[in-house]
């Protein structure tokens, strides 16, 4: 949702917001030239003229809009819609009658002999204001809609802090307590990973992306130094580095620790004699992939996911879909005694926040 300081009109200034704009200007420029009106006929250089004058148009328009974005922002938004179309109308005015004078001054004869000063510059600004209307309403819906989804995104991010249970605490701090007179050192860094997994839960919803895979590895690394204190040599990890890793690669907070815990505590856990997790990393083709594999309790029958790892594996997957795109995700299943999450994301394509 957008806050009561952020500009609610469309930003321009951004290259992808003007190349819609010019977009919707050359499509115009398109349906003049299929339209039957019996008059001079589009020839391929008075389509690369219109073409020219509507993309210069569409600038203008963009530079005045992006230079006033926040003074019209300050305006209700009827008001502030008025005010930003009225602006678009006299400054494609001010420019068709420029590039009018100038045709006829210079004498390129680009425009039609039959058109008048008042006919064109009009048309032109009327059509520059059309162009603005559809373009804005355009992005105002989309920039709602990505607000909305950023406060998904944000709201299942905090909901990640929950996924440090107050029973893990309780269990970490009592397996601390007992190494704190047997093993100091031990105790200490124990307290140290305890403090840093926390920390994380507390920023997880700050940013599309503010974490890398290096963090993400250490975060998980701390949480199974955490748990191997309560579950001593019953729980195993088997880490697989495919170097080059792209260590720096930005992800969003807490992607990797939730689906190790599931790991854990659906799998590793539930197991007389315990069992290995293992940790896949690996890059190829353009994308980062990562696997975290842990034998499953063979009672009952095979579920389509963990009991309780559902949704954690949801709200990873849609911050992994909000932050790369449609690429990214995360899959899941069950097979031969063992589950599998594996995570996957396009390298260096994190979206625009």
């Amino acid at each position: 949702m957008r806050t009561d300081a952020e500009p609610w009109l469309p930003d321009l200034c951004r290259l992808p917001r003007l190349a819609t704009l010019f977009g919707v200007a050359e499509l115009v420029v398109v349906v003049l030239a299929l339209s039957p009106d019996g008059g001079v006929p589009w020839t391929p250089a008075r389509f690369a003229t219109a073409s020219g004058f509507a993309l210069f148009l569409a600038l203008a328009v963009a530079v005045v809009l992006c230079t006033s974005r926040h003074a019209l922002s300050r305006l209700p938004v009827p008001l502030g819609s008025a005010a930003a179309l009225a602006a678009a109308f006299v400054v494609a005015l001010a420019c068709a009658s420029l590039v009018f004078n100038l045709d006829r001054g210079l004498g390129y004869g680009l425009l039609p002999a039959g058109v008048t000063l008042a006919r064109f510059a009009l048309a032109s600004a009327a059509l520059a204001a059309l162009i603005a209307a559809v373009a804005l309403r355009y992005l105002y819906v989309l920039d709602g809609w990505q607000a909305q989804v950023r406060a998904a995104a944000r709201a299942q991010a905090d909901a990640l802090q929950a996924r440090i249970r107050p029973h893990f605490l309780f269990n970490s701090l009592n397996a601390i307590i007992g190494l704190v007179r047997r093993d100091p050192a031990v105790a200490e860094h124990a307290l140290l990973d305890l403090s840093d997994l926390f920390r994380a839960a507390l920023v997880a919803g700050e940013g599309i992306a503010s974490s890398t895979l290096r963090e993400e590895v250490e975060l998980a690394e701390r949480y199974l130094a955490i748990e191997a204190l309560r579950l001593g040599p019953r729980l195993r990890v088997d880490w697989r580095r495919a170097e080059p890793l792209p260590w720096t690669q930005p992800l969003p907070r807490l992607v990797l620790q939730p689906l190790v815990e599931n790991a854990v505590l659906h799998g590793v856990s539930r197991l007389a004699d315990g069992g290995t997790v293992q940790i896949a990393l690996r890059a190829e083709d353009g994308m980062l992939r990562v696997a975290v594999s842990n034998p499953a309790p063979p009672e009952g029958p095979a579920p389509a996911a963990p009991a309780g790892a559902g949704h954690a594996q949801a709200s990873i997957g849609h911050r992994l879909a909000f932050a790369f795109g449609p690429r990214a995700g995360l899959t899941a299943g069950r097979e031969d005694g063992y589950y599998r999450c594996e995570l996957c994301v396009p390298l260096d394509s994190v979206r625009s926040q």
